[in-house]
């Protein structure tokens, strides 16, 4: 069977170690609004994330960077003056390096990831939405201009924002490979990630939500809020108040029903937690077919019903 994944950052990670080893045939298409150059190296958090977690390195308990990481030389850096705000790790800087070293030598986002995932032993084609440059950024409610990591780690999600864009989205093109990873899969899953910093940026890029709603059918969506989630570090409080930020700044509230009705003219089936079993009408008003099943297997949950909904295809694979 041949899936393709939608999506970034660490809700779409935990999904990915759950469908990559039941599922032969896996291309994820990853958000690159949040790629930034810091310190000279271009860094991809979605991307180093996925392939984090798609190669059993990711740490696990912060969610991103690598597992038994060391932070030696963000140390020294602070020591010569600089006020460290985006943490980059010992060995993560391999990463970082090898990346910017290809890029500037003319090689591709597309081809350079795949370099990374064939030499960190990841299975899955893991694709950028785009090969151009695309920031997601936000204007704060005192007209200060920030890159998306800037609002989210630096300032902590504190200020009031009053818009949010993609820069360089409009004229994009999709990496080589999307388009056809959508339109040549059995079933198409777009992951539990912020929809607003995470999903939108893919969608916003020409011709990507066009090829969803084409496959509409064989499309369905996760669910990146859930009742009653335990916040267990300032990272998950970060992460969840940025997804409610957003999503209010475009009139959502942030609950499923919302999220499904987002995505309504590119999905027609719906994940949802129990704990949200209260949304399922209002998501099947949306035109959506709502389908139950838990979906906080990073923290004991079982994935088989999940998995088993997701793989459920309209048409013979």
């Amino acid at each position: 069977m041949k899936v393709t994944g939608i999506g970034g950052g660490i809700g779409a990670s935990r999904l990915w170690r759950v469908l990559a080893p039941v599922v032969d045939d896996l291309t994820l298409v990853v958000n690159t609004g949040e790629d930034l150059w810091h310190y000279g190296l271009r860094v991809c958090p979605d991307i180093d994330t996925t392939l984090y977690a798609l190669s059993d390195r990711q740490d696990l308990e912060r969610g991103w960077g690598l597992r038994g990481e060391t932070f030696r030389v963000m140390d020294e850096v602070r020591g010569l003056g600089d006020p460290v705000w985006f943490n980059l790790g010992d060995r993560d800087l391999a990463t970082h390096l090898l990346r910017t070293g290809w890029l500037r030598e003319g090689v591709g986002l597309a081809e350079a990831t795949a370099r990374l995932a064939v030499s960190m032993g990841v299975a899955a084609r893991v694709l950028p939405m785009t090969e151009q440059e695309v920031t997601t950024t936000v204007v704060t409610e005192d007209r200060r201009h920030l890159h998306y990591e800037e609002y989210l780690v630096r300032e902590a999600c504190a200020p009031r924002i009053t818009e949010v864009a993609y820069a360089g989205a409009g004229i994009a093109t999709p990496a080589p490979g999307v388009l056809s990873a959508i339109a040549d899969a059995d079933v198409v899953v777009v992951a539990p990630s912020n929809p607003v910093a995470s999903i939108d940026p893919i969608l916003a890029i020409p011709g990507v939500r066009e090829a969803l709603a084409r496959r509409r059918a064989d499309v369905i969506a996760v669910s990146p809020i859930v009742a009653g989630v335990p916040i267990t570090n300032a990272g998950e409080q970060r992460r969840a108040d940025s997804r409610a930020a957003l999503l209010r700044l475009q009139g959502d509230e942030p609950v499923p029903s919302a999220v499904a009705a987002r995505y309504a003219d590119i999905c027609s089936r719906f994940a949802l937690d129990p704990s949200d079993d209260i949304h399922r009408a209002a998501v099947a008003s949306a035109g959506i077919e709502p389908i139950v099943a838990p979906l906080l297997f990073h923290l004991g949950a079982s994935p088989t019903g999940l998995v088993t909904a997701l793989l459920r295809t309209t048409t013979p694979a």
